[in-house]
């Protein structure tokens, strides 16, 4: 990556301090655990994990969330938004990657 990066020209941002703020949701709006960290699945689409994170741009912050199949570890889709919503995460699930759409 460090390889790329120069050969673009980028540089990394190291220590801004201003960052977007999260607000938890109560108990009663938390999702079960129901993985209860066994990351280790024996067949494909059997579980899918999300995650979300943000990313500083010049115009402001970009807020991507990635679904990924624990089994085969590949990214099966994925969505960016100028601001952190549900909807982000909802288009992440429905909207997978053609090609990397399993078949049975």
């Amino acid at each position: 990556m460090l390889r790329v990066m120069r050969r673009e020209g980028l540089k990394a941002l190291i220590g801004y301090k201003r960052h977007p703020v999260f607000y938890r949701g109560s108990e009663r709006n938390t999702a079960p655990n129901t993985l209860d960290r066994a990351f280790v699945v024996s067949e494909l689409d059997q579980v899918w994990v999300t995650d979300f994170t943000y990313i500083r741009t010049k115009e402001g912050w970009l807020y991507v969330t990635v679904v990924v199949d624990l089994f085969s570890r590949l990214v099966v889709g994925w969505s960016m938004r100028s601001r952190a919503t549900a909807e982000s995460v909802i288009d992440a699930l429905l909207i997978p990657f053609p090609e990397f759409t399993h078949s049975k």
